[in-house]
């Protein structure tokens, strides 16, 4: 096969498998490919651009971390994509507290001028910090545990809308594929992959948060958590135990992703 259709033919895996990357992993082993009629129509059934991991454009963020994505579907300014130096990726509980939507919205605030803001559109602390960039002027990328096409949860889609207009939305997940369970944790590896650093603004300790700081350990990210109070079930605290930075403001997270601080231990896996 030529680029071309090398191209069109993962597209074609994605719309047969739903963008399930072990599956569609499995099938190039086995060399089990799609139809050549599926292969050569595949860019009709879908709405978004894409990415596939053996384009040009495919961004190394992303092409050097664990289990690269084998095509990325995308609305938006996809010049992003290549910011990961300047990215800085601020996620937590969908179940904030009026203290976690405060403190993300002030890291943020006073981030964006400098830095962008990457995050998963979950409600809670995710929406919070997409919202903020926006407010401010900065930029923000979106990286779904749904399709391209499918906003989840409902009630940021107008949210969702803002970020295609103004910044990025991307998925591995092609058009209106609904989320399921298993996806969201794959969609953290995509989080990870694309920032240089990990702001955890508010998190319990059992957090589906802790795998997104999983992938970047994996991929030797920054990670770093704002602390809480003693009893708070926090997991942001737990964390900074096992060697995650303490940051207390914006200046903070400007230190670790110039360099200026380094960590003196290594994180506990999770």
């Amino acid at each position: 096969m030529n680029e071309e259709l090398i191209k069109k033919m993962l597209l074609a895996l994605s719309l047969q498998t739903g963008g399930n990357y072990e599956q569609m992993f499995r099938l190039l082993q086995r060399k089990e490919f799609p139809p050549m009629e599926d292969i050569l129509n595949a860019e009709k059934h879908i709405k978004s651009r894409y990415l596939t991991f053996f384009d040009k454009e495919y961004p190394d963020s992303l092409r050097e971390s664990a289990r690269p994505p084998l095509v990325i579907y995308y609305y938006g300014d996809i010049s992003l994509l290549y910011k990961e130096k300047e990215a800085v990726a601020v996620i937590g509980s969908r179940e904030a507290s009026e203290e976690g939507i405060s403190v993300t919205e002030e890291f943020v605030r006073e981030l964006v001028p400098d830095y962008l803001i990457v995050s998963g559109l979950a409600k809670g602390i995710d929406a919070t910090a997409h919202r903020a960039a926006l407010d401010n002027d900065g930029k923000t990328i979106a990286v779904l545990g749904s399709g391209i096409d499918y906003c989840y949860p409902s009630e940021n889609y107008s949210l969702y809308r803002k970020i295609k207009e103004k910044g990025l939305v991307i998925s591995e997940y092609p058009n209106a594929t609904v989320p399921d369970q298993d996806n969201f944790p794959m969609r953290n590896r995509i989080i990870a992959g694309l920032a240089k650093g990990i702001l955890i603004t508010e998190a319990k300790k059992r957090s589906g948060t802790l795998i997104t700081v999983n992938w970047a350990q994996m991929i030797s990210k920054e990670v770093m958590c704002v602390p809480y109070r003693a009893r708070d079930n926090s997991g942001c605290n737990q964390l900074i135990k096992d060697g995650a930075y303490l940051v207390e403001d914006s200046e903070d997270v400007r230190l670790v992703m110039d360099g200026t601080r380094k960590l003196k231990k290594t994180l506990m896996p999770y």
